[in-house]
């Protein structure tokens, strides 16, 4: 059973550094996540066991550096403030710090991305799923329409169209299903035994 912030936990582990090679196997057996499923998400899993089956720990290694770092930049930019105003460190980031704050999250000391990475982003929305109470969402939902939908389908867009991105244009098609789908758990309530038998089987 694969839940939704586990969901957020993988793709957090996956955009913040390269998989070791610990990670890269057990996602090679992923196709358990709906190996007789219909369905894009089911695919999406799927595709992304195919590509860690393809991959090595050195080569995605360099992967990851070619697509989020590259020499002087990589070819896609991690960060909510670059996709929303086209440069870093602007007022997405003072508001996505203020309601942190309010959250009670604060930034680790080893942490030095700014907080709206997109793997630090799909970790605090991991958590606040993980540690919601009899089904009340409120806050997971805000978070997510204010900090990750606005920007991040386009961001895991532009992974899948990266010319660099193998193992990552799995990772980016595998996101954009998720995100799609957290859409419409949060939007219609009603579809949320839909969204369970797709992601959760």
């Amino acid at each position: 059973v694969v839940g939704r912030a586990e969901v957020y936990g993988l793709l957090s582990v996956l955009l913040a550094g390269p998989p070791s090679a610990e990670v890269l196997q057990r996602l090679r057996g992923i196709d358990q996540c709906g190996a007789h499923e219909e369905g894009s998400m089911a695919e999406a899993c799927r595709g992304l066991g195919k590509a860690a089956r393809e991959t090595s720990p050195g080569r995605v290694e360099r992967e990851y550096h070619d697509v989020f770092i590259g020499l002087t930049e990589g070819e896609v930019v991690p960060y909510g403030s670059w996709y929303l105003t086209g440069s870093l460190m602007d007022r997405p980031l003072v508001r996505l710090r203020a309601d942190l704050a309010r959250l009670g999250f604060q930034r680790r000391t080893d942490m030095h991305d700014p907080e709206d990475h997109a793997a630090a982003l799909c970790e605090v929305a991991g958590l606040l799923i993980a540690d919601s109470h009899d089904g009340d969402e409120v806050e997971a939902a805000r978070f997510f329409r204010a900090h990750l939908y606005t920007w991040m389908p386009r961001f895991f867009a532009d992974l899948q169209r990266c010319a660099s991105a193998r193992f990552y244009a799995a990772v980016g098609r595998l996101g954009a299903e998720f995100l799609a789908l957290e859409r419409t758990y949060f939007a219609l309530p009603s579809a949320v035994g839909e969204f369970r038998e797709r992601v959760q089987s």
